[in-house]
């Protein structure tokens, strides 16, 4: 019967917390002062995700019985949250990028996709600011910079607004063979493995 301590002995570095995280946003190029603003947005997004993975399925009948197949993997949009300062710089950085993609006043943009998308970071830390995971969205750009809600009976509350992304794919140190130096096994009666990071 497992007890109190065995369960904590599982529970490998206190068990990884929502709150330690970092957001690397990238800019392209025609973005002014990208390099900046991505590094400020480290602190301003507030929220985000690791992203989930699905591999759709492909059900085929024989004979009146479903059969299944692994079909395509899909990607769903990634959502990140963000505090917004009286500079707006992260907010205007992101307009200024959606601009560049479709115009707000014409119907002109960047029609080269190597020149609005690039990869962003999503990395999950440990109580003392150690990577242990993290993910990468490859070819990624805003699709919705979503509104900033204005109320006069708002008291007490820091702006914030939401983008979402839109990307290829997704790689994370787990698919790219990356184990940020960490290398754990464990034994068993026919030999020892290491376990998957």
């Amino acid at each position: 019967m497992a007890n109190l301590s065995d369960f904590k002995a599982q529970m490998i570095g206190g068990g990884a917390r929502a709150n330690q995280f970092r957001v690397d946003l990238s800019f392209p190029n025609f973005v002014t002062a990208g390099t900046l603003v991505g590094l400020n947005a480290q602190f301003m997004c507030k929220a985000a995700q690791l992203p989930q993975s699905t591999i759709d399925n492909t059900p085929v009948f024989y004979r009146g019985r479903q059969v299944n197949f692994a079909g395509e993997r899909t990607f769903a949009p990634w959502t990140v949250s963000v505090y917004n300062d009286t500079t707006f710089a992260v907010r205007n950085a992101l307009e200024r990028w959606s601009d560049g993609i479709m115009n707000h006043s014409q119907t002109d943009g960047r029609t080269n996709p190597g020149d609005y998308q690039v990869d962003l970071l999503v990395t999950q830390l440990d109580r003392n600011g150690a990577a242990i995971k993290s993910y990468t969205f490859r070819d990624a750009y805003p699709t919705v910079i979503s509104p900033i809600q204005l109320d006069y009976e708002t008291n007490n509350v820091i702006e914030m607004f939401d983008v979402e992304w839109t990307y290829n794919y997704w790689t994370s140190n787990t698919t790219e063979g990356s184990d940020f130096g960490i290398n754990v096994s464990f034994d068993t009666p026919i030999g020892t493995f290491p376990l998957p990071f």
